[in-house]
Formats: structure tokens, sequence, C-alpha cells
């Protein structure tokens, strides 16, 4: 079973090769997604690595504080996604 591991405070340069060659020395890597601004299809500095079980845990394990190009990434594994938008609340209120 895979696992998805979250990247983030990468340098803005980080190719998916780069997060490859970096990760695949923990196991397989099945994934790169490395996250782009929608409007200027620049970086935003994290990415998400799918990769086998193993292979993640030790990834986060060694990887974890790392510095790459001048900065110290995190890992971790990714967090499901909430079911988006807070909001609502302004229900009706009663006046007296």
């Amino acid at each position: 079973m895979n696992k998805k591991i979250y990247v983030g405070n990468l340098p803005f340069d980080s190719t998916q090769a780069d997060l490859e060659t970096l990760f695949g020395r923990h196991g397989t890597v099945e994934s790169v997604a490395v996250i782009t601004d929608r409007e200027t299809g620049r970086p935003r500095g994290f990415a998400f690595v799918e990769m086998d079980a193993s292979g993640a845990d030790e990834a986060i394990r060694a990887l974890d504080g790392t510095n790459v190009g001048g900065r110290d990434i995190r890992v971790n594994e990714a967090q499901a996604r909430g079911a988006g938008g807070g909001g609502g609340g302004g229900g009706r209120r009663d006046r007296y």
C-alpha cells in the first residue's frame, strides 16, 4: 500500500525529477506533484510524493529537517483534505 507524503519549505526551483531522486533513495516513488500557483504557474514551495509505505516511513525519518537548496524541508505524512469551506454561521437572529 502506498502513502502520500507532504514536502514543505522546498526551494522554488525544485523539480519533479529532483524529488524523485531524493525520495527514490528510500523506496519506490509512484508519483510526485510539485504544486504550482494557478494564476502564475510558479511553484508554491511544496509538493506531494506518493511511495510505498515502508519507503515513505523511512523517507520521513531521514529527510524531515534536511537542508535542500539552502532550505530546511518539512517532510511528513500528508493529511486528508477536509470537506472544505468554513463559512456558514450567519443564521437568523431574533430581534426583541
